[in-house]
């Protein structure tokens, strides 16, 4: 029997996600950095798709559900969701007039994949959901963990942009297992989740950074291979811990500790004059901290360090 438990964070925030994205935006955006700059505009080739599949889903629970609580958050949930793929979607549409059309193609097949995936069971789309999602929890920990040596010198539209992405997607992290608890809960499919999910939104987007880096001319080269070889070990070495648990019959996602830097951004936007754009975190600082402020310094908010 589904009982709600409150969440890690007080209430989830629809907010404007009003990144621009300059026209001249250099693809590669991570200066000597190919292959993590391409893995990242994979992944996000992917986000039109999955969104807007995650959004629908949720909206279709809500109609099994009861508590009002939940019912809340899962709009809460839709309406991050949809403020998150429209700004991936200005985001692609920039990589793609920036010298990658073939990323047109790429999109069609994940638009295939996902209108296919969406003729499955509501228990199998939740399944899948939630272990998207827990894979997201562990992508926040990794970009705020990592992100000096991952965005150092990066464009600070794009960096910020996905950092904050990840920021919100912990804030939701209850969510989708929340909507699948509450429609089934039942153990088996949720394991299964938690591989499809993840797996199959990942190999979306290294399929697109495939195609990027044949059109670069690129992926006869060994220094290529050993550069997707370095970028994949990091991200199994940081996400894959946050999978293993999930898979556990009693995970629940609030047992997560949400990362000290998210908790200061958010902290940070609160005070944010209405209207105003996110500002961006500045990738040339030596801590990349939260852009709010006098100085956006650490102090002022006890912006965690390497030790998060």
């Amino acid at each position: 029997m589904y009982s709600y438990r409150p969440k890690t964070v007080e209430k989830i925030i629809i907010r404007d996600f009003n990144f621009d994205f300059p026209d001249d935006t250099d693809p590669v955006w991570i200066p000597g950095q190919r292959v993590r700059s391409h893995m990242f505009n994979g992944l996000s080739l992917t986000m039109p798709h999955l969104e807007p599949f995650l959004v629908k889903t949720g909206r279709e629970t809500a109609k099994h559900v009861e508590s009002k609580e939940l019912l809340e958050d899962i709009r809460d949930f839709c309406g991050q969701e949809s403020q998150h793929y429209k700004c991936h979607r200005r985001l692609n549409d920039v990589l793609r007039a920036n010298g990658y059309p073939e990323f047109e193609a790429a999109e069609a097949y994940m638009d295939r994949s996902w209108k296919k995936l969406s003729k499955a069971s509501l228990e199998k789309r939740l399944a899948y959901s939630a272990g998207f999602e827990t894979m997201t929890n562990g992508f926040t920990r990794w970009l705020i963990k990592k992100r000096k040596s991952l965005f150092k010198n990066a464009d600070p539209h794009i960096a910020s942009f996905w950092i904050v992405h990840m920021i919100e997607e912990t804030e939701h992290k209850t969510v989708a297992l929340d909507c699948y608890m509450a429609y089934s809960g039942r153990y088996l499919p949720r394991f299964l989740g938690v591989f499809h999910g993840s797996f199959h939104v990942v190999g979306h987007g290294l399929r697109a950074m495939m195609v990027a880096l044949k059109k670069d001319g690129v992926l006869s080269r060994p220094s290529t291979w050993w550069e997707v070889t370095r970028e994949m070990a990091s991200m199994i070495y940081n996400v894959g811990p946050f999978l293993l648990r999930a898979l556990l019959p009693w995970h629940d996602a609030r047992s997560e500790k949400d990362p000290e830097y998210m908790q200061n951004w958010v902290k940070g936007y609160e005070t944010l004059p209405a209207g105003q754009k996110i500002p961006l975190i500045d990738t040339r600082h030596p801590d990349m901290p939260v852009p709010f402020g006098s100085g956006a310094s650490d102090a002022a908010f006890g912006v965690a360090q390497a030790a998060e």
